[in-house]
């Protein structure tokens, strides 16, 4: 049997960013109450879910409950808290850019405020797939949007992700999760030289993982001698493999010899793979029946 018809076992506690528990089925937003819709994925750092105005189904939210549950005896809830603070102070920061979907300040669960979830406004679109096909204002506009991120001191890390670009029903990029993104502190010792320089290579690395996707989508946009990956590659990002790679794939074993995943390890085996992974799976079982 293939990596994506044989499932693993559930997550135990010790892998999920509640524990046992699972999201709530309400939750109040600056005072406005949201019912849950479907849980897109609930890992060891965050479940996230989508969530509808309690009057008006049309206006959703996206809620991400950040880590809660202990490790080995080790409390964890400091974690979510500053997982969720980030978060939230970033996506303040990028209020006024539009393509950047708007944050919530209050969250409460059965009338007590929380301070381990970050919440903002659903954007109506998919995430950036194989497949797709995106505009030809697509990947200009999301230079924009990460040249401006930089100019305000912040780095967003997890561009490599492509689904973490949501492709907008209105054909533009919106960039989502900020849960481990970097901002510069205004305070010393936390913007000394040493951060600065961190900063920058971050920085530097978001434009490398933009060329990727650039190049692997809309190269036709592209001068023929920027279509090669290996001119912008950072020296760093080849070193930073060496060390990567292997954990990967020790961690894939991990998760394989407890049961979560099968096979290779692949995070399609997973039980409920999350809400991207199962897109992708769809499209390429679809790509499959095609050219069967």
């Amino acid at each position: 049997m293939s990596d994506t018809t044989t499932k693993g076992k559930p997550r135990p506690a010790l892998f999920r960013a509640l524990g046992n528990n699972e999201p709530p089925t309400e939750i109040s937003a600056d005072g406005q109450r949201y019912v849950q819709v479907t849980i897109f994925k609930h890992d060891s750092w965050a479940a996230t879910g989508l969530y509808a105005h309690v009057d008006d189904p049309s206006n959703k939210i996206i809620a991400k409950f950040n880590r809660q549950q202990s490790i080995l005896g080790l409390p964890m809830t400091w974690l979510g808290w500053i997982l969720a603070s980030g978060e939230h102070t970033i996506m303040k920061v990028m209020a006024d850019e539009p393509t950047i979907a708007r944050t919530f300040d209050v969250i409460e669960i059965e009338g007590k405020r929380v301070s381990h979830v970050a919440a903002h406004a659903f954007i109506e679109g998919h995430p950036l797939t194989p497949n797709d096909r995106v505009t030809d204002e697509f990947f200009p506009t999301l230079k924009e949007v990460l040249e401006k991120l930089h100019s305000r001191k912040i780095a967003y890390v997890d561009m490599n992700k492509a689904e973490n670009v949501i492709v907008g029903d209105d054909g533009l990029p919106h960039l989502i999760d900020y849960q481990i993104s970097f901002m510069l502190p205004k305070w010393w010792p936390g913007n000394w030289f040493g951060t600065k320089v961190l900063l920058w290579v971050l920085q530097q690395s978001d434009m490398y993982h933009l060329m990727k996707h650039w190049i692997r989508y809309r190269p036709d946009q592209l001068p023929e001698d920027q279509r090669d990956i290996n001119k912008h590659r950072p020296i760093w990002i080849r070193g930073w493999r060496c060390l990567a790679t292997p954990f990967r794939e020790t961690r894939r074993r991990l998760l394989v010899l407890i049961g979560i995943r099968k096979g290779k390890g692949k995070s399609v085996t997973e039980h409920a793979p999350e809400d991207a992974v199962q897109r992708q799976m769809s499209q390429s079982g679809n790509a499959d029946k095609h050219s069967g």
